[in-house]
C-alpha cells in the first residue's frame, strides 16, 4: 500500500473538485445571473409601482384636501346666505306688517270718520224731524184740538218709523 489511507488519491480529488468549480461557474453564468438579473428587474418593476402607487394616493390625499376646504368654504358660503335671506325675509316681513298695520289704522280711521258723519247726519235729521214735529204739535195745539194733535203727531211718528 501505497500510504494513503481509504484508498483516497489526491489526483482525483483535485479533479473532482476542480470539476466541482467548473460546474459551479457554468450555473452561475447559465442561471445564477439570469434569475438574479430577472429578480432586480421584477424588484424594481414592484419598487416603481410602489412609488407610483404612493404618489397617486400623496395626490389623492392632496385633492381631498383641496375639496374638503372647498367644501367647507361652500358651506360657509351657504349659511352666510342663508342668514342673509334670513335676514332679508324678516325685514321684508316687517315691513309687510307695518303696511298692514297702517292699512288697518287707515281704514278704521276712515270708518271712523264715517260713522262720526253719519251719526251727525242722522242725529240732525232727527233732530230736524223732532223740530218739526214739535213745530206741527204746536200749530195744532194753538190751531186745533189736543186730541187731534196728539193723533196727528203719533201718526207722524208712526210714518217717520216705517
Amino acid at each position: 500500500m501505497t500510504g494513503v489511507p481509504l484508498n483516497l488519491d489526491w489526483q482525483q480529488i483535485l479533479l473532482h473538485l476542480m470539476n466541482f468549480v467548473i460546474l459551479f461557474a457554468i450555473l452561475y453564468f447559465l442561471l445564477y445571473k439570469p434569475v438574479r438579473g430577472f429578480m432586480d428587474k421584477r424588484k424594481a418593476a414592484y419598487q416603481e409601482m410602489d412609488d407610483q402607487a404612493n404618489q397617486n394616493k400623496q395626490e389623492a390625499e392632496e385633492l381631498k384636501a383641496q375639496y374638503e376646504q372647498q367644501l367647507a368654504a361652500a358651506d360657509a358660503e351657504i349659511a352666510e346666505k342663508k342668514a342673509a335671506a334670513i335676514h332679508a325675509a324678516e325685514a321684508r316681513a316687517k315691513g309687510i306688517e307695518q303696511k298692514a298695520q297702517d292699512e288697518a289704522a287707515d281704514i278704521i280711521s276712515k270708518a271712523k270718520r264715517q260713522a262720526e258723519s253719519e251719526r251727525d247726519r242722522i242725529v240732525g235729521e232727527a233732530g230736524d224731524t223732532i223740530t218739526e214735529m214739535a213745530k206741527e204739535a204746536a200749530e195744532k195745539a194753538l190751531f186745533g184740538t189736543t186730541s187731534d194733535a196728539f193723533d196727528s203727531f203719533l201718526n207722524m211718528v208712526e210714518d217717520e218709523a216705517k
